[in-house]
């Protein structure tokens, strides 16, 4: 059985600069254990807006403007990414919260084997669990896990109530 592992948007706007909070940098050090741990293939997401995010349907309801292609913010967390460097990883962007390829590339990956999927990042209640569900629809009898203790939601309630509604359409809640 192959084993993929899903990196959801462990950039640095959501862990420590325009959109981060404690809790997204409390995460970094376990996903930094998880990503050096694993033993399978790495997929990572970026969130990736351009100049024109304000003028966006996301812009304008999220009038922050964050992980601009090209700036710093747009970058990887530094932990998350020397970990990565040493493991390697196929990067994913994505210009919306569910990464749309993303079934595509894991099909491609797997190569007709059986695989299995586990998901970690930021936030829980927004990307971690629109590509958590969007992968649920497509591979239906693929496990699928979230890791709890290497996600963070925009709040400590939102990040349960995600985990929540993630067990509620079948996918495993594990750590934390």
């Amino acid at each position: 059985m192959k084993h993929f592992l899903i990196v959801v948007d462990m950039q640095k706007d959501f862990v420590d600069g325009a959109l981060g909070s404690k809790e997204a940098a409390a995460i970094v050090p376990q996903a930094v254990k998880k990503i050096e741990a694993f033993d399978g293939e790495i997929f990572v997401t970026f969130d990736t807006h351009y100049e024109n995010y304000l003028q966006t349907a996301e812009g304008r309801k999220l009038p922050v403007p964050h992980c601009i292609k090209g700036t710093d913010g747009w970058q990887l967390n530094a932990e998350v990414a020397a970990a990565l460097e040493n493991k390697g990883f196929t990067p994913v962007e994505k210009n919306t919260f569910g990464a749309a390829a993303l079934p595509g590339l894991l099909a491609k990956a797997a190569g007709g084997a059986p695989f299995d999927i586990e998901l970690i990042g930021l936030c829980t209640d927004i990307c971690v669990v629109s590509n958590a569900l969007l992968l649920k629809a497509v591979f239906q009898e693929t496990p699928i896990s979230v890791d709890a203790a290497c996600c963070a939601g925009v709040t400590p309630e939102k990040h349960a109530a995600a985990l929540e509604t993630m067990r509620s359409c079948q996918i495993d809640v594990i750590g934390g």
